[in-house]
C-alpha cells in the first residue's frame, strides 16, 4: 500500500470509511466551484468517482491520495496524479490535482500534500514532467501551482463547459524536493 507521510498529513490509498466525508465535500457548493460545470456531487457520485480513483492506481501505478490529517485522522480530501482524459490536447500527460473541505483551506496543507505528490512522482514513480491545469479565476490553486515552481505552459478551455483554463508545468529533474 502506498502511503506518505508529511509533517501534518497521511496520503494514502482510500478506505470504505472515507466515502461520507469526501461525499460531505463534494455536497459543499465553495468547494465545487471551481470542478466541471461547479455542480455539487452526491454519495452516489462520489462512491463511482473513488472506484475510478483506486482503479487509476491499479493501472497506472498512481493516483489520488486520499489526505488524512495525522492530528485528528479526519478526511480533508485528496490530491495525487492522474491522467487528464478530459482535454485530449495536454496527452500525453500526468497532472496534479486536489480538492479539500473547505473548512481546511488556507492552513497549506493543500500545498503540504500537492509538494509531496510531487516528490511521489519523481523519486517513486520516475515521472520527469508533471501539469496542472485549473480554471482561470481560482486564484487559491493557482497560487498553490506558483508555490510547487510550475510555470505557465497555455491557455485553452474546457472542452464540454467552455471556460477559460490555465495550464502549468513543471519539469521534475529541477524540481526542489
Amino acid at each position: 500500500m502506498t502511503e506518505i507521510r508529511t509533517p501534518r498529513l497521511l496520503l494514502r490509498r482510500w478506505h470504505d470509511d472515507d466515502l461520507a466525508p469526501m461525499a460531505d465535500i463534494n455536497a459543499d457548493p465553495q468547494v465545487m466551484r471551481w470542478i466541471d460545470d461547479g455542480s455539487v456531487r452526491d454519495l452516489d457520485h462520489t462512491a463511482e468517482a473513488i472506484e475510478r480513483w483506486e482503479e487509476e492506481w491499479d493501472e497506472e501505478g498512481f493516483g489520488l491520495f486520499a489526505v488524512e490529517l495525522l492530528a485528528s485522522g479526519e478526511l480533508a480530501g485528496f490530491t495525487g496524479l492522474s491522467v487528464p482524459e478530459f482535454l485530449p490536447e495536454v496527452l500525453p500527460a500526468v497532472t496534479i490535482s486536489w480538492q479539500l473541505g473547505s473548512q481546511f483551506w488556507g492552513q497549506g496543507y493543500a500545498s503540504e500534500a500537492a509538494h509531496a505528490t510531487l516528490e511521489f512522482a519523481l523519486q517513486d514513480r520516475g515521472l520527469d514532467h508533471i501539469i496542472s491545469i485549473n480554471r482561470v479565476g481560482d486564484n487559491a490553486s493557482e497560487n498553490i501551482i506558483r508555490k510547487l515552481g510550475m510555470v505557465p505552459e497555455r491557455e485553452t478551455a474546457h472542452p464540454v463547459y467552455a471556460y477559460p483554463l490555465h495550464v502549468h508545468t513543471i519539469d521534475l529533474t529541477e524540481f526542489q524536493a
